[in-house]
C-alpha cells in the first residue's frame, strides 16, 4: 500500500516537472497576441490607386492605338483612291535613213587550188607560201618517166600508122591500074560477044573479073580511109600526151599570192588528187552578208557599203554591192549579198571577220520605241498605252528589229500614241493614272 502511494507521488512530481519545463519553453517562444489588420480607409485607398493605374494605362495605350488604326485606314483609303503619277512618251517613227550592220567573212575575189595533172615526182619547187606570182610563172616541175615513155610509144605508133597508110595508098594505085585494064578488057569482050565472035561464057568471065577488080579497089579505098582515121587517133593520142608533158611544168593561172603549199621536192603526186598550191588574188576582196527579209528590198546593186574589222579599230573601208541573190533562203529568210572592196595596199586578208554597214532610205519608216516600254508576260509581249481618259490599256505588239536599247514595232501601236515607260508589274488594264506633263 505504501509502495503504491510512493509511485503515485513520484508520478505527480514528474508531471509537475514536465509542466514547469513546458511553461518555460512557452515563455521563451511567446509571440504577440495582437495581429495587425488594415483599416477600411487603407483598403479603399489601395483599390482607388489600382483603379487609377488601370485608367492611366488604358488612356496611354488604347486611345493612341485606336487613333493609329483610324489613320492607317484613312491612308489606305486615300492610297486606294489616289491615281499613281506616271511618265509618258509619244510614239514616233524612225528616220528615213537606216543603217544596217551585218557580220561577214572576207574572201579573195579569186582563189584556186593548183593540182597535179600528171603522175610523177616533184623535181623542183620555185615558190613558197606568201610569194607573189604572175600569170604563167613556173611554180614547180614534175618528173614523170612513165609519161615520157608513153610519148615515145605514141610517136612510134603514129609512124607505123603513117607507113601503113603509104602501103595502102600504093596498093590502091596498083589496084586502080588493074581495074583500068580489067575495064578495057571487059569492054572489048562485050563488043566481040555482041558481034558473035566470042562465046557468051568467055564474055561473062571477063565481066566478072572487072567487077571483082572494082570491088577490090573500093576495099583499098576504105582501107586508106581507115588508116587515115588511125593516124588521126595516133596524132590525137600523141598530142594529148605532149599536152600532159606541158603540165609537168606547173604554172600560176593568174596573178596572186601563194596561200598554201602542200608538197616538197621528191614528193609523189597523183593526177587530179594532189593539191600542190593554193593561189589567191587579193587586190580585190569580196564579202558575203545575209540581209534579213525586212531590209532585203532596200539593197540594190551599186549601193555603197562601209566595212570595219576588229584588228584595225577606227579604220573604215568603202566597198560596193556588186550583186544579190534576188531570193531569200527559206531556212533563214535572208538574202545573200556580195560586197566587193579594193585591197591594193593589202591591209585586209581573206578569212577576216568584218562588220558591214549598209545605208539605205526607207519609204515607210517603222515605229521606234525604247526597249523599257515592253511588258513581257505569259500571255505575250505588250505595251501600256495611255488613253485619252488617262486609263491604261495593255496592247499586244509585234516586234521587228531589235537594236538593243530600241525596238521597231511592226504591229500594235500607231504614231502619236502615248506609252508608259517602265510600267512595272502593277500595270493593268483599266488602271487610272495621273500622267506627268
Amino acid at each position: 500500500m505504501e509502495t503504491s502511494q510512493r509511485d503515485g507521488a513520484q508520478l505527480r512530481e514528474e508531471n509537475a516537472e514536465l509542466k514547469r519545463q513546458l511553461a518555460s519553453l512557452q515563455s521563451a517562444h511567446a509571440v504577440p497576441s495582437t495581429i495587425w489588420r488594415p483599416s477600411p480607409v487603407t483598403i479603399w485607398s489601395i483599390v482607388l490607386g489600382l483603379a487609377a493605374l488601370f485608367v492611366i494605362g488604358f488612356l496611354a495605350g488604347y486611345i493612341p492605338l485606336t487613333k493609329r488604326n483610324a489613320l492607317l485606314k484613312t491612308e489606305a483609303a486615300e492610297t486606294r483612291d489616289a491615281r499613281p503619277r506616271v511618265e509618258t512618251m509619244l510614239v514616233s517613227r524612225s528616220g528615213q535613213a537606216t543603217e544596217l550592220q551585218l557580220p561577214g567573212s572576207i574572201q579573195a575575189i579569186t582563189e584556186a587550188p593548183i593540182l597535179a595533172r600528171a603522175n610523177g615526182y616533184i623535181l623542183k619547187r620555185t615558190v613558197d607560201i606568201g610569194d607573189r606570182v604572175r600569170a604563167g610563172q613556173t611554180m614547180a616541175e614534175i618528173e614523170a618517166p612513165e609519161l615520157d615513155q608513153q610519148v615515145v610509144e605514141a610517136k612510134a605508133t603514129l609512124q607505123l600508122s603513117q607507113a601503113t597508110l603509104e602501103q595502102a595508098q600504093a596498093n590502091y594505085e596498083q589496084g586502080k591500074s588493074s581495074l583500068q585494064l580489067a575495064q578495057t578488057t571487059a569492054q572489048r569482050w562485050s563488043s566481040l560477044a555482041t558481034r558473035g565472035v566470042v562465046s557468051k561464057q568467055e564474055n561473062d568471065q571477063f565481066q566478072t573479073q572487072y567487077q571483082s577488080q572494082l570491088s577490090s579497089v573500093r576495099s583499098l579505098e576504105k582501107a586508106i580511109n581507115a588508116q587515115k582515121s588511125g593516124i588521126a587517133v595516133s596524132e590525137a593520142n600523141l598530142a594529148r600526151l605532149q599536152r600532159m608533158q606541158e603540165y609537168l611544168v606547173v604554172k600560176a593561172p593568174f596573178d596572186g599570192i601563194v596561200t598554201q603549199r602542200n608538197v616538197d621536192v621528191g614528193a609523189l603526186v597523183n593526177a587530179g588528187n594532189t593539191v600542190l598550191y593554193r593561189v589567191a588574188q587579193m587586190d580585190m576582196l569580196r564579202i558575203y552578208v545575209n540581209v534579213p527579209q525586212a531590209n532585203a528590198s532596200f539593197i540594190h546593186q551599186g549601193q555603197r557599203a562601209r566595212l570595219s574589222v576588229p584588228n584595225l579599230p577606227g579604220r573604215e573601208f568603202t566597198g560596193t554591192v556588186v550583186r544579190t541573190s534576188n531570193s531569200l533562203d527559206p531556212s533563214s529568210r535572208t538574202m545573200l549579198v556580195e560586197v566587193q572592196i579594193s585591197n591594193t595596199r593589202g591591209e585586209l586578208l581573206p578569212g577576216m571577220y568584218a562588220r558591214v554597214n549598209l545605208n539605205s532610205n526607207r519609204t515607210d519608216a517603222p515605229i521606234l520605241v525604247p526597249s523599257d516600254v515592253l511588258i513581257v508576260r505569259p500571255d505575250g509581249t505588250q505595251v501600256a498605252v495611255l488613253g485619252p481618259d488617262n486609263v491604261v490599256h495593255l496592247r499586244p505588239i509585234e516586234i521587228g528589229r531589235d537594236y538593243g536599247d530600241k525596238l521597231e514595232i511592226v504591229k500594235g501601236v500607231s504614231e502619236g500614241d502615248r506609252l508608259i515607260p517602265n510600267p512595272g508589274d502593277n500595270a493593268r488594264e483599266g488602271l487610272k493614272v495621273n500622267p506627268e506633263r
